[in-house]
């Protein structure tokens, strides 16, 4: 399958296609049209087919979509025909209610190591994982090979784990502080900073 220059909006909303077929197969839905898609994730049908244009043709004119096979397909354009192994830094708020999420399972993105430096924390388990000391964070991350680190601690120490994360050989990180991190050019790295999505919001909201 060659692929080249897909938008990242088009990858944005291939993940929404597939959860929006996952919840229609589930109730029994087999065959599925673009224009069924569309409405089920708030876009243009055209939008839909060009999407899926990108890597192949996976309907049939006037039939529509097979819903499991087409999901199927989805799946493995993410490489979530795979499982990835994940290490969560930062047992804070933010850092428990990511480490108790239970979609990420479901799309076989497995937490395997959480660490945090509060002693306090330190030998408790969330959902079964016991929590590591970032001590030892090297040493697990390359023993369980992990290959997408998170990262939710203070803005003060985000710098300082991804460059564990990097030593490790993790292949992406997802930093949640918020703060800029100085990683190469290798790491895949997308940055989630809640209040410049809010600002941005209310911007928006102000100018409308």
């Amino acid at each position: 399958m060659k692929i080249l220059k897909v938008p990242e909006s088009t990858i944005v909303r291939l993940s929404m296609y597939s959860r929006y077929l996952t919840k229609k197969y589930r109730i029994g839905i087999k065959q599925i049209s673009s224009d069924d898609i569309a409405e089920g994730v708030g876009v243009k049908s055209p939008v839909v087919r060009k999407d899926l244009a990108y890597f192949g043709e996976f309907g049939i004119r006037g039939v529509g979509y097979n819903t499991l096979s087409l999901n199927n397909n989805i799946l493995k354009i993410l490489n979530l025909d795979l499982e990835w192994n994940i290490a969560l830094v930062g047992l804070g708020s933010l850092g428990r209610a990511l480490a108790s999420y239970e979609g990420f399972i479901k799309r076989k993105l497995i937490i395997k190591n959480i660490f945090d430096n509060d002693p306090k924390k330190v030998g408790t388990k969330i959902n079964g994982i016991e929590v590591l000391s970032t001590e030892c964070m090297e040493n697990e991350i390359w023993k369980n090979r992990i290959s997408i680190g998170i990262i939710s601690t203070p803005a003060f120490a985000a710098q300082e784990t991804a460059n564990s994360f990097v030593k490790a050989k993790v292949k992406a990180i997802l930093n949640f502080a918020p703060i800029a991190l100085n990683v190469p050019s290798y790491i895949e790295i997308r940055n989630v900073d809640l209040s410049v999505n809010l600002e941005v919001m209310s911007f928006n909201m102000s100018y409308k």
